[in-house]
């Protein structure tokens, strides 16, 4: 790599002369002061005329996106009168059993948007002697089935009748792929309505409405923006209700896309829109396949957003072919300008040709080639001398060099490799969460050698909810620090709000034991912290337990269940365990490179010895609580090379009780 490094070198140098000559002089500054103001000029056309065609393009996409969100609202606006109509009826006067199915075939005859509807009672409410009524009519075969059985389904615990009758107001569902019924995307409208008991009002029932969305992916559908733009529907957890591919309709949501890209950005586009908000942004390749420009918006209704997509490819096509042809009228003249400048300085530089013919021959590797002898006095007397100077020293230096130059650079590549996998997957940054300050954390990983294989990680899953993990890898180097990266990129990709940590190690267990053919394993200790209240779930993987520092109470060891490592048995299941934090109090979580740390005697630094260490702790401040310990353990081994990895990760949680003292 360094001989051909050199040789490139030599055979670009005589094209660049020692000595500012004339010829020299005439090229350059005529080349680059042209080339200067073509430029500037050429740019600030491209950049203004880019910025017309974007603002035009936001304008008509705008139009179109609100257009169409107005479209949509007023169909859903319409479709929300009937049962609230239906529900305020119910509240003033008792219906039959005849009316109500009366009531709920005309809404169907009448609204062919309406795939089915029902009215759903509370127990006993409707007929004192069925537990169960909710009555639904529903299209099936271009007429109408009716499903009017008193044994009917548990429907109290379904979401289209408890989300209304727990937030007390009207609600449109999440859309669901109706399988076994319509067979179709569907979305509830759901209303509840009430009873007055004395003063008081009292659920009576819920009165619901299936709405088919194939009418809405039609409107969606026909929006066309130049040759491939399109337009989607998201709900308001994310979820594709309506795409182009229809693959990732009720299969997929921006927000696993975004997971899967690692796509910060598309991630951030996400949170808008399902937080209702309304913009025009740029759009990578991860959501469409090219780059492109998204404007969303909102529909108040349901909470849902549509996105309309134009690719950047089309959008500046014809701004592209105008730039194109100013830069090949550009090219032609700098052709032009080049070949008067050549035809000029050509009379003279014609004696460095003879000396670059020789150049090249050296640039081959032919360090024996005689070069032409200069008697002048100038600038090519002095390029001869230098290259024959450098022809010697090379012809010496490349010798010793090509061999330990090839064993060097495969050494430090490895290395470097091995480094940046391991130390890329670990967080770096602390405080990791400033506007965070019910609690603290803080973690160091130090590798025994260049590489190793433990593990920390945490991240928020929502506003009150922090994942944390420790683990170690089974053997030492490259090997383990893969897997090291795998285990820690399966446990994020995993965890989420509504998964328990003995869910994370199971499927991540299931993962790692997936063609694990070295047969390595990993332990794992797991939790989630609710930092609004303490309450700490957490399960443990063969990983040594952690310890807790409390105020009023000794450093004493966490509960855990013993359990099979990951990567063993594919089968293992994990037990989930629940304790709660006082304010205060701090979690101590370790790697067995600490307790197993030797000094020159081979004396274990030992489980007791990091309690004594923590009991003489004073500080709640998790960076000081980590740094002390490993202070400890370097005073405890000495000089003694470190044979494992250690790893320190401590939480402490301070609770509502510090947010009151730092607002005083």
């Amino acid at each position: 790599m360094t001989f051909r490094n050199s040789m490139n070198f030599m055979s670009l140098a005589w094209m660049i002369p020692a000595k500012k000559s004339l010829a020299f002089k005439i090229a350059s500054l005529t080349l680059l002061g042209t080339a200067c103001i073509f430029f500037a000029v050429f740019f600030y056309n491209y950049a203004i005329s880019r910025q017309t065609v974007l603002k035009t393009v936001e304008d008509n996409t705008r139009y179109l996106t609100l257009s169409t969100v107005h479209k949509i609202e007023n169909t859903l606006l319409g479709i929300e009168k009937i049962p609230l109509y239906l529900a305020t009826s119910l509240e003033s006067q008792v219906y039959t059993r005849d009316m109500l199915l009366k009531w709920i075939e005309n809404v169907l005859h009448t609204n062919p948007e309406i795939f089915g509807a029902t009215v759903a009672y509370e127990p006993f409410l409707f007929n004192p002697e069925s537990r169960y009524y909710a009555p639904y009519i529903c299209r099936e075969d271009n007429k109408l089935r009716i499903d009017d059985a008193e044994t009917a389904f548990n429907y109290f615990f379904w979401d289209w009748y408890l989300m209304p009758k727990e937030l007390g107001k009207p609600i449109w569902s999440e859309p669901y792929f109706d399988t076994g019924g319509g067979n179709i995307v569907m979305t509830t409208f759901s209303v509840p309505f009430y009873r007055k008991v004395y003063d008081d009002k009292v659920l009576s029932g819920v009165v619901a409405a299936d709405l088919s969305l194939k009418w809405l992916n039609d409107i969606i559908s026909r929006i066309k923006i130049y040759e491939s733009g399109y337009a989607f529907l998201i709900s308001r957890s994310g979820v594709f209700v309506s795409h182009p591919n229809k693959d990732l309709i009720m299969n997929e949501s921006i927000f696993s896309i975004a997971e899967a890209t690692s796509d910060t950005a598309l991630r951030k586009i996400g949170r808008d829109m399902i937080h209702g908000k309304e913009g025009f942004v740029p759009l990578n390749r991860n959501l469409t396949g090219k780059f492109s420009r998204l404007y969303y918006a909102p529909l108040p209704s349901t909470g849902w957003s549509v996105g309309v997509v134009v690719p950047e490819d089309e959008l500046f096509a014809a701004l592209k072919a105008l730039t194109l042809k100013l830069a090949l009228i550009g090219a032609i003249g700098f052709a032009l300008l080049f070949l008067v400048i050549v035809f000029i300085s050509g009379k003279m530089t014609r004696p460095i040709s003879a000396l670059a013919d020789k150049t090249v021959e050296i640039a081959k590797g032919n360090l024996d080639i005689a070069l032409p002898v200069s008697r002048s006095n100038d600038e090519i007397g002095d390029l001869t001398t230098s290259f024959e100077n450098m022809r010697s020293a090379l012809k010496e230096y490349i010798v010793d060099l090509k061999e330990t130059t090839a064993i060097k650079e495969r050494i430090e590549s490895e290395l470097k490799i091995a480094h940046t996998i391991q130390m890329s997957f670990l967080p770096k940054h602390f405080p990791p969460f400033p506007e965070k300050q019910e609690f603290d954390i803080y973690a160091a990983l130090i590798p025994a050698k260049e590489v190793g294989g433990d593990l920390y990680d945490f991240f928020l899953l929502d506003d009150k909810h922090l994942f944390f993990s420790i683990g170690d890898v089974s053997g030492k180097g490259v090997p383990a620090a893969l897997f090291m990266a795998v285990t820690k990129t399966l446990m994020k990709g995993i965890a989420s709000e509504n998964i328990t940590p003995s869910d994370i190690l199971e499927r991540t267990n299931r993962e790692l034991c997936v063609d694990n053919d070295t047969m390595m394993f990993c332990t794992v200790f797991c939790g989630i912290l609710n930092f609004a209240t303490g309450e700490l779930i957490y399960a443990n993987a063969g990983h040594n337990p952690p310890l807790i520092i409390s105020p009023e109470h000794k450093p004493e060891w966490l509960a855990v269940t013993p359990q099979v490592m990951l990567g063993v048995l594919e089968d293992t299941g994990y037990k989930t365990h629940l304790t709660t934090l006082k304010p205060g109090s701090s979690l101590i979580l370790y790697t067995d490179g600490v307790t197993e740390a030797m000094d020159h005697a081979d004396k274990l630094y030992s489980d007791n010895r990091l309690i004594r260490t923590l009991e003489m702790e004073k500080s709640d401040c998790a960076q000081e609580l980590v740094e002390n310990i490993i202070l400890s353990v370097r005073e405890f081994v000495g000089a003694v090379a470190q044979s494992d990895d250690i790893t320190v990760l401590a939480l402490t949680f301070k609770g509502d009780s510090h947010l009151d003292d730092s607002k005083g």
